[in-house]
């Protein structure tokens, strides 16, 4: 089993490259360069994937009632191509949901890369 995960982890991390790669640089490909939000991207997508329920990573995404009888009664689609449509369509929900719920904290955090050579000089008033 642990393998499957792997694999699977692996897979979903390369279609979110994929994915993130038809997303404007900033701020989505910017703001999911961050370490933390690029894991929660990576755990929003295998916490969905009906019958894998991943747990490595610390803490879950908490589930609606509704959330949890949709990945009950789902499964994966059985075709390459529809199961990449599949993933691909959960890490475009995932990048919206986190955008959505953290969109003061991405701001904030994308505001404080600035580099101090690129800001406004005080020197003239």
């Amino acid at each position: 089993m642990q393998t499957v995960v792997k694999l699977t982890q692996q897979s979903v991390q390369g279609e979110i490259e994929s994915v993130l790669d038809t997303y404007p640089y900033n701020p989505y490909q910017q703001a999911f360069a961050i370490p933390d939000l690029r894991q929660e991207l990576i755990k929003f997508v295998l916490n969905r994937i009906p019958c894998l329920y991943y747990s490595n990573f610390e803490g879950h995404i908490p589930f609606s009632e509704d959330d949890k009888e949709y990945l009950i009664k789902s499964k994966l689609p059985r075709s390459p191509l529809e199961q990449q449509l599949y993933v691909q369509n959960l890490i475009h929900q995932g990048i919206y949901t986190i955008f959505k719920d953290k969109s003061d904290w991405i701001s904030h955090h994308l505001c404080e890369k600035i580099q101090p050579g690129f800001e406004p000089s005080h020197w003239f008033g």
